[in-house]
């Protein structure tokens, strides 16, 4: 396993409180995406969010790694705040990594919230294209199409400033790290995994995500044995940054 050394930043609420740990997408910190939820659920949990290798304050990787060293990497920042059991969100590349910890180390867990996500994110050869052009160019080349991916219509109007911090932690990222996330995300597949999860689970998708589309958040919370499931109106694909009220009613309803 590589030695990867995540970062983890208390966003909300404090260490009296029930701990809830929340995971980013691949390109943002976890500041920029999670903080306006975070806020929201300060008088509920001790908001705790771990940032990807490379990205936010995590130090980049230096060398290969998998989702489930990922998740061993997660586990590692969150023994800071807690050894007992947690709950979690993560959006995107941070739900795979839940995923992963549901498979791994369910008895850590005392429920999960995925976002954004699915058991299989797209095809291995569109990973290792765009981990070969980050390589080569930095992940600022992908600004364009991640601000017409990432955002549902409207969203960068309405709120300018956190469309342009998360579109800034991209253009911030390592690129090796970038580039080791998506072959990470290359090999990922839980599909057949899924009915033996058996920690409790919500699915958020955004009615208008290209990525991860809403009949793909519709089959994963489906094939999990305790799955439910939720699409948002007017979310792209960062459902925390572009709807924090309605993700921090159902993450707050689901995990309380």
């Amino acid at each position: 396993m590589n030695n990867l050394k995540l970062s983890a930043t208390e966003l909300a609420g404090n260490a009296s409180m029930p701990l809830l740990v929340v995971l980013p997408s691949l390109g943002t910190s976890v500041a920029a995406l999670w903080t306006p939820v975070a806020e929201r659920l300060a008088h509920r949990f001790h908001v705790v969010g771990v940032d990807l290798p490379g990205h936010g304050q995590s130090a980049p990787a230096t060398g290969p790694f998998r989702m489930p060293d990922l998740a061993q990497a997660v586990l590692a920042a969150v023994e800071l705040f807690s050894r007992d059991q947690f709950r979690i969100a993560g959006v995107s590349i941070g739900g795979c990594i839940t995923q992963q910890l549901t498979v791994d180390a369910p008895q850590r867990l005392a429920k999960a919230v995925i976002l954004n996500s699915a058991a299989k994110i797209g095809q291995a050869e569109a990973w290792d294209q765009r981990a070969a052009l980050v390589l080569a160019e930095d992940t600022a080349v992908l600004r364009e199409g991640s601000a017409a991916r990432w955002f549902a219509p409207g969203f960068a109007e309405r709120d300018g400033k956190r469309a342009d911090a998360l579109l800034a932690s991209l253009c911030e990222a390592d690129a090796a790290s970038y580039a080791g996330l998506c072959r990470a995300l290359a090999q990922f597949d839980l599909r057949y995994q899924l009915g033996d999860i058996t920690v409790p689970m919500l699915v958020i998708g955004g009615k208008d995500d290209v990525a991860t589309p809403p009949e793909q958040q519709i089959a994963l919370a489906a094939g999990f044995r305790d799955g439910r499931v939720h699409i948002v109106p007017q979310v792209g694909h960062l459902a925390p940054a572009e709807q924090p009220d309605q993700v921090e009613e159902l993450i707050a309803a689901f995990l309380d």
